[in-house]
Parts: C-alpha cells; sequence; structure tokens
C-alpha cells in the first residue's frame, strides 16, 4: 500500500516532464544455447521551461531500459537559460569526441531546424526557436552530449552582468550597439 502511495507521489510531480527516446540499441552476447540479448535506451527528459537531462539505460527487456534511462535523465537534469522561453541568449558551440555542434538563436517564427537527437533535446527543453547543425558524427549519443555541452555553456545578460559587476543594460546596450554599428 506505501508503495502505491509513493509511485503515485512521484508520477504526480513528474507528470510535466517530457520524455523523448531518442534511440534503442539491441546487443547480442552469444551463450551456450544460443543468444542473449540486451537492450540500451536512450532518453531524453525535460520539463519545457529551461531544464533538460539524458541517460542511458541498460536491461534486458526494452520497458525497463526506457525507465531506467529516464530516472537517470531526470537526476542529471541541467537548467538552460533561454530568451523569452523561447530561443537561445547568444550562439554557442559544444563538443564531444568527435561530435561538434554549432547551435544559433533564432527570430520568433523560425521552428525547430535540428537533426533527429538534437530536435529531441530542444523540444524537451521547451525551445520553440532555434537553428543546430551537428559535424563530426552521427552517433545520438555523441550529439546529444555535444549538445548539452554547448548549452551548459550558454550564459543569460543576468549571469554575465553579475559576473562583470554591471548592470543588465549595459551588456543587452553592447549588444544592440555592435548590431546597428555593423550594418
Amino acid at each position: 500500500m506505501a508503495r502505491d502511495n509513493r509511485q503515485q507521489d512521484r508520477r504526480g510531480e513528474d507528470s510535466e516532464l517530457i520524455e523523448k527516446l531518442v534511440h534503442i540499441n539491441r546487443v547480442a552476447k552469444v551463450v551456450a544455447g544460443g543468444r542473449r540479448f540486451g537492450f540500451a535506451a536512450l532518453v531524453v527528459v525535460g520539463d519545457g521551461k529551461g531544464r533538460v537531462g539524458y541517460g542511458n539505460g541498460k536491461a534486458r527487456e526494452v520497458p525497463e531500459a526506457i525507465r531506467k534511462g529516464t530516472d537517470q535523465a531526470k537526476r542529471n537534469m541541467v537548467r538552460v537559460p533561454l530568451r523569452e522561453g523561447r530561443t537561445l541568449h547568444h550562439d554557442v558551440k559544444g563538443h564531444f569526441g568527435a561530435g561538434r555542434v554549432t547551435l544559433r538563436a533564432a527570430p520568433p517564427g523560425t521552428g525547430i531546424i535540428a537533426g533527429g537527437p538534437m530536435r529531441a533535446i530542444f523540444e524537451a527543453l521547451g525551445v520553440q526557436d532555434v537553428v543546430a547543425k551537428s559535424n563530426g558524427t552521427q552517433n545520438p549519443h555523441n550529439m546529444i552530449k555535444a549538445t548539452v555541452d554547448g548549452l551548459t555553456s550558454s550564459y543569460s545578460p543576468r549571469q554575465v552582468a553579475q559576473r562583470r559587476g554591471k548592470k543588465v543594460s549595459d551588456i543587452v546596450g553592447r549588444r544592440d550597439e555592435a548590431h546597428t554599428s555593423g550594418e
């Protein structure tokens, strides 16, 4: 009885999370009498409001692997600052292994222009307008890790101003001046 209540409580707090299954890998181990299959699931979880995480679960059955991956993703969630709750504050680059990604802020109405695993991250994160390009690898694990690396290296104007000991208007004002002087 107590276990049922805990599961309901957990479902209640996690119900607003967006879960995306990115990749399932089937592996076989040859034993006497045949093959034993195992599954590895790559899962992305986000709240749609600027938090996202990824996890890798391994098990003999697909649903169990997905559950393990989802649990790991919930534990590994990171917060990403978003501009107006719809796009990134600035362009960023991320890398992991051979995977290199470029993430660019985009004007309203652009949508999510990104391939496979990166699209899952942006949808779970709650980003509506972004342009992303991956180079170097198509491995979903490395693409996701490179994307998260890029997202964690992005800063909001408030964070930059606080670190420099300035006002947000000084930081944002310089960005506007740079655009007008370059045109």
